[in-house]
């Protein structure tokens, strides 16, 4: 996709701007600025009003103002203190006070008897209002140059408002006019800007900054409709992609469905169905399911993979820990191994003869269905025909590996598989070019979970209930937000707990696993606790995702306000799994703050873990969100994903039309959209994507 010669001066060294040097351009690129481009979408955040006044008088201070004065008597510094000018507008007196400012600056910046306008934060010191280095120092028939409302840009060390302000107008002066991509109605309807007015007006505001602002609205569409299009144009290569028809014959399906001991959801039938249609397809699949805790998005992957050696093909399921490999092995190998499937597990683990010889196996074709970790990645990883590639949690693996997961086999069908529900303006940022099958039914015999909330007051309580429910057979987690004692945070520590928990209820029954244990002792412990050897085990959220052990139904969460709501979510999801009634115990500091106590409110109030990745989106705001639970999510620079989901799906909605009108953004609107989508860089994702 070759950039538009009109968008050439956007991608220039920095250093071709007026007044930026290396040394600037150095410190801008801390700031993710590499070119003009990237200028003109580092918008300011807020305002400072610095619209003219008569007086000081009646500010309710501190505050800015912007008056002009009459300049007074120069007052030296006593000792360390400042020098001093005392000035005068239209009704009041006031001090302008400067630290270690060169006295003849002073006198010909601010000469006794003249006439100044100045602007900047007016305090009261010891009862007199001062202003403390104004920004603007100009005479009268200067002071246009100050704007009524001048833009606050995101700054880092060295760099000054002034300077990014001289930068973005720069930056904006090689801003060509460009023809429109957004359809005409949209415009009219919403009453938005010309791509290069909007930015101009965004980055001159004339109030206080806001997402609703009709110059930004339009860049926030600009940005999604960008990010959808590539999406678009991925998955309409995707579909236009040969792929092999892998037709499953149903002869080792339906052996598993007679071993069942339940019979699957409607979800489950629905998502099977429709991935089985897709692996059917002469195109390639790229499907993600997306389920909620014990919702059987296992037995979903199973049935699929079983699909492929129907077919005459194998299947890979990734994992993201060993801890979660093992546990999809023990879902999914006594099914397949009762239909005759052979089916291994690869982790990092395997060295030496037995590495080998599970490669060998599968390289014959021996071993159908492989379970593994990244360590499936391996260059010396190979199959005799792998047909389909399953990748939980896939924000956890990097692009590049499940592109070399693609690569291992022939036209291989890929599914994707996430255990925490998005919402749907997120999963439209992040797999709006995939096919979404989602999960929304629990299984039979899951029993609902009991959440409570539980001041750290009463921790003495809790302590003892686990010792009837051990005594009665029962088994509990408890989770703690660290690993060991930090200096400079409160919150308890896995090794810490587990020592008092030891020491109360013996050192028989309590149990640790944590993320830097060394792999064979991790096993170990979760072992002994699905083996009920153990009665409680203290962990961190090691066991967040793929624990599944039925006789535990007691999860105790400590200082749960410090954990997020989709966390929390996930965590409570490891008891329930059982027959007997399972428990919650939401543990927190006496004051959890407003955002904490609703957070775990939320949870006390439903299981339904869609409203709950809402609530969470609601809370923590898109920027959180994006950083954090949905770290795979793309960051958008102008877009607001809590408040403008409307605006994500109305780029999808104008993506899709265009395609299908214009394929190959031949027209005059597709070649316009090219140009955009150089703009927001979105060209690499689509060269990197579509490999």
């Amino acid at each position: 996709m070759s950039r538009p010669e009109a968008l050439w001066p956007l991608f220039g060294d920095l250093t071709g701007l007026p007044g930026i040097g290396p040394k600037t351009a150095t410190l801008l690129a801390q700031m993710k600025i590499a070119a003009p481009r990237d200028l003109l979408f580092a918008l300011p955040h807020s305002v400072i009003d610095r619209r003219r006044r008569d007086t000081i008088a009646g500010l309710d201070l501190p505050a800015t103002a912007t008056v002009e004065v009459t300049v007074g008597r120069h007052r030296p510094p006593a000792g360390r203190g400042p020098t001093r000018i005392e000035v005068e507008d239209a009704r009041t007196a006031f001090q302008l006070a400067f630290f270690h400012a060169r006295g003849d600056w002073l006198a010909r910046s601010l000469p006794t008897g003249e006439r100044r306008v100045v602007s900047g934060r007016v305090e009261l010191f010891d009862g007199v209002a001062q202003m403390a280095h104004p920004d603007h120092v100009l005479r009268p028939d200067e002071a246009g140059q100050i704007p009524d409302f001048e833009p606050v840009y995101p700054l880092t060390t060295g760099v000054t408002q002034r300077l990014m302000a001289r930068a973005a107008q720069a930056a904006l002066e090689r801003a060509p006019d460009l023809a429109e991509w957004i359809y005409p109605d949209l415009v009219a309807r919403e009453g938005w800007p010309a791509w290069r007015a909007a930015l101009s007006t965004a980055h001159a505001p004339k109030g206080a900054v806001s997402p609703d602002d009709a110059a930004r609205r339009r860049l926030a569409y600009d940005e999604l409709f960008a990010h959808q299009l590539t999406l678009a144009l991925i998955r309409a290569e995707r579909r236009e992609r040969k792929g092999r028809a892998s037709v499953a014959t149903g002869r080792l399906t339906e052996v598993v469905r007679a071993a069942l001991p339940f019979r699957p959801t409607d979800a489950q039938e629905r998502a099977v169905a429709e991935i089985a249609a897709d692996m059917g397809s002469p195109r390639r699949m790229s499907r993600l399911l997306q389920g909620d805790v014990g919702s059987g998005k296992t037995l979903v992957a199973l049935m699929a993979l079983l699909g492929a050696v129907e077919a005459g093909g194998q299947g890979v399921m990734m994992a993201p820990t060993g801890i979660l490999a093992r546990q999809h092995l023990d879902g999914v190998r006594p099914l397949a191994e009762a239909a005759g499937v052979r089916v291994e597990i690869l982790t990092g683990r395997d060295k030496g003869a037995e590495r080998a010889a599970k490669l060998a196996a599968l390289a014959s074709g021996e071993t159908a269905i492989l379970v593994g970790t990244h360590a499936a990645f391996s260059h010396d990883v190979a199959f005799r025909d792998l047909r389909l590639a399953i990748v939980d949690e896939q924000h956890r693996f990097g692009v590049s590996q499940r592109l070399e997961l693609g690569r291992k086999g022939e036209k291989v069908d890929t599914l994707v598989m996430t255990a925490t529900p998005i919402p749907r303006s997120l999963s439209l940022a992040q797999f709006g070019h995939m096919d979404v099958s989602i999960l929304d039914e629990k299984p039979p015999g899951r029993t609902p979970v009991t959440t409570a909330m539980v001041s750290t007051d009463r921790l003495g309580d809790v302590v003892e209930r686990l010792r009837g429910a051990v005594a009665e057979g029962r088994q509990a987690y408890w989770v703690c937000p660290l690993v060991e004692e930090s200096e400079v945070t409160d919150l308890i520590a896995a090794e810490e707990r587990f020592a008092r928990l030891r020491a109360a209820l013996g050192e028989e029954v309590v149990d640790l696993v944590h993320g830097r244990m060394a792999p064979a002792d991790k096993d170990a412990a979760m072992a002994r606790f699905g083996a009920g050897e153990t009665g409680v085990l203290v962990a961190t959220t090691v066991i967040e995702v793929g624990v599944d052990v039925p006789n535990a139904s007691i999860m105790v969460i400590e200082r749960a306000e410090a954990f997020g709501l989709a966390q929390l979510h996930q965590l409570r999801g490891r008891v329930g799994r059982g027959a007997t009634r399972s428990t919650c115990l939401l543990i927190h500091a006496p004051d959890p703050g407003a955002t904490g106590r609703r957070r775990l409110e939320i949870l006390r109030e439903t299981e339904d873990g869609f409203r709950i990745a809402e609530e969470d989106l609601a809370l923590r705001g898109a920027g959180d969100v994006l950083g954090h639970a949905q770290s795979g999510l793309p960051r958008f620079r102008v877009a607001d994903m809590e408040r403008q989901a409307d605006l994500m799906q109305l780029a999808q909605r104008d993506a899709r039309a265009l395609l299908a009108t214009d394929p190959g953004l031949e027209g005059a609107r597709g070649a316009a959209a090219r140009a955009l989508l150089w703009l927001m860089e979105q060209d690499k994702a689509i060269r990197l994507l579509t490999v």
